[in-house]
């Protein structure tokens, strides 16, 4: 690929993890089922960028082949199931144990990347999780709960980090030949479509909540979605998805803070600690990744 990004892609990253660390906040504001927090999430998303990027992304998608269609539709629904199990996990154990251990997509991306799309899991990567990861247990090490409530919404963050890690790598896989509007609109809108329908076939209450809760369901699709994800999305066409999960690790940075800030969760020495190697981690991947990325 000739074409160079208009700015650096671990700036808009490093936006991308500030943004997305609110959605667990956001989430336990919310008085709703975890399955309508996640459906309002991707669905006004959609809804808000449908009039800008509509249009093009029908000319966009009619180029394209039936293949790389599907592989962006089957992207948002993975996308969906990450939502639906994460933000479920947040009602069982929490935000510092969920947000810890959805992240450990860099490991399913570092595994599948091979065989989905073909990036290298290169040295760098695997340098910077050698140092972020122990930051992300350090973060968790006092938060994880006993008993099998807790030990259930540690499962389902977990299936949500597989979930993100395939959203990932098949978002990878077609993002290079779309643009950035017309990525989201295939992916948020199918995401929305699985979420919405499985809302209608369960017969959850789609009104009917307090202002409170209304007010957090339009910030989850502003700010974690629209701004969050959407940078993600963006990195995706110039770095591996090795690279882009990996800075997913930032999250439990921010999560950890705001949590402590207006959720009242302590904000200890042992997380400052597992925040800084954390951190550590993604500035070592990021400094020679750039020195491996082949010339542009």
């Amino acid at each position: 690929m000739t074409e160079r990004p208009p700015v650096s892609p671990w700036i808009v990253l490093s936006i991308g993890v500030f943004a997305i660390s609110t959605g667990a906040l956001f989430a336990r504001m919310a008085d709703a089922p975890p399955l309508v927090i996640s459906a309002y999430r991707v669905g006004l998303a959609t809804l808000f960028l449908a009039p800008f990027t509509l249009r093009r992304a029908v000319f966009e998608l009619s180029r394209l082949g039936g293949r790389d269609i599907l592989c962006g539709a089957v992207s948002g629904v993975f996308l969906a199931l990450h939502f639906a199990t994460w933000i479920s996990s947040l009602f069982y154990t929490s935000v510092a144990s969920s947000v810890v251990i959805v992240n450990a997509i860099p490991l399913w991306t570092g595994l599948f990347s091979p065989m989905l799309t073909g990036d290298p899991f290169s040295r760098s990567l695997k340098r910077g999780l050698m140092v972020a990861l122990p930051g992300a247990l350090i973060i968790s090490w006092g938060d994880f709960a006993t008993g099998w409530t807790a030990l259930w919404g540690d499962f389902l963050a977990l299936l949500g980090s597989l979930f993100a890690a395939l959203y990932i790598l098949l978002g990878r896989r077609i993002r290079p030949r779309v643009s950035l509007g017309t990525y989201v609109t295939l992916n948020y809108g199918t995401a929305a479509a699985v979420l919405w329908t499985a809302v209608l076939i369960l017969g959850l209450p789609p009104a009917g909540y307090t202002g409170a809760t209304w007010s957090a369901f339009f910030l989850m699709a502003l700010v974690p979605q629209i701004l969050g994800h959407s940078s993600y999305n963006w990195a995706l066409r110039w770095m591996t998805g090795g690279a882009v999960s990996l800075c997913l690790l930032g999250e439990p940075v921010g999560s950890s803070i705001l949590a402590a800030l207006l959720l009242g969760e302590p904000l200890t020495l042992v997380k400052i600690a597992g925040g800084g190697l954390i951190l550590a981690g993604i500035v070592l991947a990021s400094r020679e990744e750039r020195q491996e990325a082949p010339p542009a």
